[in-house]
């Protein structure tokens, strides 16, 4: 039965080898970082995630996509990319697919954390126990994954956490406080992390999206219209619902191959960014909050919706 990773010891002299321990010859932990690296992808059974996990698998990586929706991962096979069916709020889940993967490659160098969704509308109408499950996925869920991944990592001398916030973690728009709460203190977790784990060689990358031209606006407003059709923010609503549904909206989206190269670099460079902004509006809203304040944002935003 092999070793655990921790026991391995790496001396610079053959000479120096003393049973049990496992020994290898010199550079044999920088030539295996030099070889394609072990990356588990959520959320990959559409959108960013799935357009990321084939361009790692076809960048020569072995790449595995975790996702509740296994019906939807089934030709990932044929293009080099291992499904596997999980759900990042099951503590159950989050387990098997780390073991599984330890198991068969011995190691993980990359978790992409993009499982998420978005919860929309008024604050007081939506029940806690949704926000809950809110942060349930876009946080606790990525952050127990998080917890499972660090000691693999730690024994490796090396590690790479990237996580999909959004610039919903650096602006708000209306009737979307939780999906914005979440997003938010996944910036504030990812920052403080970055630090706890720099001395490992762990590195934590935050990716923030703008609008993505994915499926997520129309299943948001279907959502939204049955959820709150006698909702007394009805008005304020029916504006959202207006300008999500337009063409415009819909066409000026980036294309979820676009943000799927930037994770790419995110999840592979030698010496990756703390953040990176793609996808449209993303940058002139962070901007027009960061250097002009909340009252011409908030100003931009009733012009905006109404």
């Amino acid at each position: 039965m092999p070793l655990p990773y921790s026991q391995y010891r790496f001396p610079k002299s053959i000479d120096t080898l003393a049973l049990p321990r496992v020994t290898f010859p010199p550079g044999f932990k920088r030539r295996c970082r030099e070889l394609g690296k072990i990356i588990l992808v959520t959320g990959a059974s559409s959108g960013m995630g799935r357009e990321t996990a084939i361009l790692l698998a076809r960048g020569g990586h072995t790449v595995y996509a975790g996702a509740r929706r296994s019906d939807r991962m089934l030709d990932l096979a044929e293009l080099g990319v291992t499904p596997i069916e999980m759900d990042v709020s099951r503590a159950e889940d989050n387990d098997r697919a780390v073991r599984r993967i330890v198991d068969a490659e011995g190691r993980i160098d990359v978790l992409i954390n993009n499982a998420g969704f978005g919860l929309y509308g008024p604050v007081e109408e939506i029940p806690l126990e949704e926000a809950r499950y809110q942060f349930e996925v876009n946080l606790f869920g990525l952050a127990h994954l998080t917890q499972l991944v660090l000691p693999h990592m730690r024994a490796q001398g090396a590690g790479r956490i990237v996580n999909t916030s959004s610039m919903g973690g650096r602006v708000f728009t209306p009737f979307g406080a939780w999906y914005h709460a979440s997003k938010h203190a996944l910036e504030g977790w990812s920052d403080c992390l970055r630090i706890e784990t720099a001395p490992f060689n762990i590195q934590v990358v935050l990716v923030q999206p703008g609008l993505i031209r994915t499926e997520f606006g129309q299943v948001l407003v279907g959502k939204l219209q049955k959820l709150f059709d006698d909702s007394a923010y009805k008005a304020g609503l029916d504006r959202m619902f207006a300008m999500i549904s337009t063409p415009a909206a819909t066409d000026r989206g980036t294309e979820a191959e676009v943000l799927a190269r930037v994770f790419v670099v995110a999840a592979t460079a030698a010496r990756p960014r703390r953040r990176y902004v793609r996808g449209a509006t993303a940058r002139p809203l962070m901007f027009i909050r960061k250097w002009f304040g909340d009252d011409v944002y908030e100003f931009v935003l009733r012009r905006m919706f109404g």
